[in-house]
């Protein structure tokens, strides 16, 4: 391997240099950097107005960002037009052509670089038979369910073997069954070909489930980039805390390096940095709260009354209130366990949280 294929191999394949995007006086894109290596799949996530499909519009020349550097697999292409950058997109609205097949539209792409070899009608073969569509090469959009269509555009996409493949929401339009079992298809056709990809989401499980790594945004900029298992165990704000599942939020104060004191409780809490005595954010899923009728005196244990209670099919959601916590929290059991039928509204509790549940976030109010 030559010097110049190790670079290739250890750097970047795409790298994001302080971005901003402006609209007039609004600063859509706030100096957003970040990197993807090669074959890895980034989801971008946020609420609606983050950035987050602006920012993917500057990655594909849709937009032109104000400032900033965009490099691709080495080369600078935040000047490039459209049709000079090797990327292949899907969007939300499938945007395939109603008067030509399923196969004259995964052709389109192909078609359009001006050159037509035997070697790309092959992999369009292969690509239709990895989204089960080699039955409906001659049929018409209109004569697809919303799953099928999406999986046209993706393979329309990947017709041309992109280096870089965005996908701009592309299950939001889709029923909850289908883009369920859609979104581990995109996943494990992504594996299998190794290409970098960058897909924009406001679906938090749906980023969670499909990506390698997760960068959340908020108002143009990256709160914090990560594992999936890092942005949902490890939030480093309230914001990501609160965005991405659900989560008790409390305030409380810094006593030891592990512990944090609260409406009169000592509290064992994941090890934290932050200055004894300095006023905190904490917070905890329901998910990590245990629930007893009884105080057996096991750790963190926080007296409570139940307040009402939520059926989500496999978990029930219990909410509560307790004297020593200032405002609502809720706790997650299994339907199906016995104490279920006794957490009626009223009903005292005794929660435990595991002291590596409980973690302090930024700032300190909430």
């Amino acid at each position: 391997m030559t010097t110049t294929e190790q670079a290739a191999q250890t750097s970047p394949y795409l790298d994001i240099r302080q971005i901003k995007k402006n609209f007039a006086k609004f600063e859509a894109l706030k100096g957003v950097s970040f990197s993807v290596a090669r074959g890895e799949f980034l989801c971008l996530v946020g609420p609606s107005g983050c950035g987050k499909t602006t920012l993917l519009r500057c990655i594909a020349g849709l937009e032109t960002q104000t400032s900033g550097d965009i490099v691709q697999n080495g080369t600078d292409i935040g000047k490039l037009p459209v049709e000079q950058r090797d990327f292949g997109i899907v969007f939300q609205s499938y945007a395939l052509f109603p008067n030509l097949t399923v196969w004259d539209n995964i052709r389109y792409g192909i078609q359009t670089k001006g050159v037509t070899r035997q070697a790309d009608m092959k992999r369009l073969e292969e690509l239709l038979g990895m989204v089960r569509l080699s039955g409906h090469r001659d049929k018409y959009p209109g004569q697809l369910s919303g799953g099928e269509q999406q999986r046209v555009a993706l393979v329309r996409a990947l017709a041309t073997s992109p280096g870089l493949l965005l996908l701009d929401e592309p299950l939001s339009a889709l029923d909850a069954q289908v883009r369920h079992h859609l979104r581990r298809e995109i996943k494990q056709i992504q594996k299998n070909l190794g290409v970098t990809t960058i897909m924009v989401t406001h679906d938090q499980e749906e980023a969670l489930s499909m990506a390698d790594r997760v960068a959340v945004m908020e108002v143009g900029q990256i709160k914090q980039i990560g594992t999936p298992s890092d942005i949902y165990h490890k939030p480093n704000s309230r914001f990501t805390a609160s965005f991405i599942g659900s989560i008790n939020m409390f305030l409380g104060r810094k006593i030891a390096p592990d512990q944090l004191s609260v409406g009169g409780l000592t509290l064992q809490c994941a090890p934290d940095e932050r200055a004894i005595g300095s006023d905190v954010t904490f917070a905890f899923r329901p998910e990590h709260v245990a629930l007893s009728l009884t105080d057996d005196g096991a750790q963190n244990a926080i007296s409570a009354t139940v307040i009402d209670r939520e059926t989500r099919g496999a978990t029930d959601r219990i909410f509560l209130s307790s004297l020593a916590l200032v405002g609502e929290l809720c706790a997650d059991i299994w339907s199906t366990d016995a104490l279920s039928g006794s957490l009626t509204p009223g009903t005292p509790v005794t929660l435990h949280v595991p002291a590596h549940a409980v973690v302090i976030l930024e700032g300190d109010q909430l």
